[in-house]
């Protein structure tokens, strides 16, 4: 820290300084530049690799992995996990939370700037949870406030919140993204406002352009939360060709991938310059029904379906990871390791199917001279769900299921035919999840990502019962019930959770990633070290 200097000097220092000669000056100078070309050794650029660029840079709408890492760097929530993923505070400096834990107090700091350079208020914590409640808004992030009953400012800097119920630790439920709102003329956001390409946030870096190559570059934002010292500029790149990307980091094209292909893990690790990074997802592969569609609402159709796919046998080809029997990871403390793994039985679906009036006629499985069909879609995103779909598709045709070809939509078409009309049979895809791992909105009669029509009303009553208790042993036992009864009912074919390895160059140092945000402590980072 440099010194504050008197601006009363004494008589006698000034000949001194007037005296410098030219020549004392110019060794300054050269000093100068010298500590600048150090400095600037110390700082590099940074460019990593999605499959898809986001189609929308908007944490009201996120829905795929590739958005929200990109919202950590933009965005700042109340609170974040720290190394050890125990939530402490970031836009908010402490919380006060009443005897009855129905309301909390939440001071806010006050050092803080949107990256237009206006001041970070109440006001804006007021204004995104209000938009994210707005039912006009749509955003499929709403219910992570649904909890929240009302908001209001209590100072500029000061937020009070009611809670529908009592809430045992209202901190681990605040770190949505936080948004500004003075861009924006009310609570009810579209998808397509000007925000979503114009993105202004509290995070380390700010937005500031999408290129014509679907990239998008930032910038280190000066007045926000917290900041990078060493990372002078920011860009995602979109590589679509899987194979191509480990080409990049080989050849110094870019410094990280946020997930490698198993079949490059070795040629990766033989790289010296290359660092591999193993991490946790919160995340797990499935096949679902959508109930209200013929048969997929009859459960003996679905679980013989279900004891027809060997799980093994297709997690194989595409990577290492844990097959898993229900709807959490097998980490989590609400995995009910009593419930087995589904394993393939070809005598138990011939009895299954058998029972409600299906039988196998010319090799084909049919009822009423109608085949029993599979129709799959898959969003054109998903890494290597083209590969599972054709061997799940060979695995079905040889025990005799009609399937049509898969279908792999891109973004738009997926939320539009499977989240809102509902229109398709069978999905292959991926759910993930924070540190909360809420499976609410999944298996909820009422939740607003349960597009399969799954109903259980004991299952809404644990739900419920997890949702609203102060006591952690409690949700546990609940949540684990909720396991048991998930499998049972069969509303989707849980397949497994993959071994995720992230690769970085070694020019940046001090890497630690956040399983679920990946660059939550990006600011920690040190780039052009290496």
């Amino acid at each position: 820290m440099t010194p504050a200097v008197s601006s009363h000097q004494s008589s006698t220092m000034r000949p001194i300084q007037n005296a410098l000669s030219r020549r004392a000056q110019a060794v300054v100078a050269g000093c100068a530049l010298v500590l600048a070309a150090a400095t600037s050794a110390d700082a590099a650029p940074f460019r990593y690799v999605e499959d898809r660029a986001p189609a929308i840079v908007d944490p009201l709408f996120t829905t795929t992995m590739g958005e929200a890492r990109l919202n950590e760097l933009l965005f700042d929530g109340l609170f974040t996990d720290d190394r050890q993923l125990a939530t402490v505070p970031s836009l908010a400096k402490g919380i006060r939370v009443s005897e009855d834990r129905t309301s909390a107090d939440i001071d806010l700091r006050t050092d803080v700037q949107w990256h237009d350079g206006k001041p970070f208020t109440s006001a804006d914590v007021v204004f995104t949870i209000r938009a994210m409640k707005e039912p006009k808004t749509l955003s499929p992030e709403g219910a992570r406030v649904s909890w929240i009953e009302s908001v209001e400012a209590t100072g500029p800097h000061s937020v009070r919140l009611v809670f529908m119920g009592p809430q045992p630790s209202p901190s681990d439920r605040l770190h949505f993204k936080i948004l500004p709102a003075h861009v924006f003329a009310g609570t009810i956001v579209r998808r397509d406002d000007p925000f979503h390409t114009r993105p202004i946030g509290t995070g380390p870096f700010r937005f500031e352009r999408f290129e014509t190559d679907h990239s998008v570059k930032l910038l280190p934002a000066g007045g926000g939360s917290r900041a990078s010292e060493t990372i002078t500029e920011l860009v995602m790149r979109e590589v679509s060709d899987k194979s191509y990307q480990a080409k990049l980091i080989l050849y110094e094209s870019v410094e990280a991938l946020v997930r490698v292909l198993p079949r490059d893990l070795a040629i990766l690790q033989a790289d010296r310059n290359v660092e591999l990074y193993p991490y946790q997802t919160n995340s797990w592969w499935y096949v679902g029904f959508n109930q209200a569609s013929k048969p997929w609402d009859e459960p003996e159709v679905r679980e013989a379906v279900s004891l027809l796919i060997d799980t093994r046998a297709l997690l194989s080809p595409v990577g290492t990871g844990h097959p898993v029997s229900g709807p959490y990871v097998p980490s989590s403390p609400f995995y009910n390791h009593d419930v087995p793994i589904r394993s393939r039985d070809l005598g138990r679906a011939a009895e299954l199917l058998e029972s409600v009036g299906y039988s196998r006629e010319g090799g084909t499985w049919s009822r009423g001279g109608v085949p029993l069909t599979v129709r799959m879609v898959s969003p054109r995103g998903l890494e290597s769900a083209q590969e599972v779909a054709i061997n799940l598709q060979s695995m079905f045709q040889a025990v005799g299921l009609k399937v049509d070809n898969p279908r792999f939509v891109d973004e738009a078409e997926w939320k539009r035919k499977v989240w809102r009309e509902r229109d398709y049979e069978l999905v292959l895809s991926q759910w993930s999840f924070d540190r909360t791992e809420d499976i609410r909105q999944q298996f909820h009669s009422g939740g607003s990502r349960n597009f399969g029509s799954y109903a259980n009303p004991e299952v809404d009553r644990l739900l419920d019962e997890a949702r609203d208790t102060l006591d952690p042993q409690a949700k546990k036992t609940a949540l684990r019930q909720v396991h048991r009864l998930v499998a049972d009912d069969t509303p989707m074919v849980f397949l497994w959770t993959l071994d995720s390895y992230s690769a970085v160059r070694t020019s940046i140092s001090k890497v630690v990633i956040h399983p679920f945000y990946f660059f939550t402590w990006i600011t920690d980072w040190a780039a052009g070290r290496g």
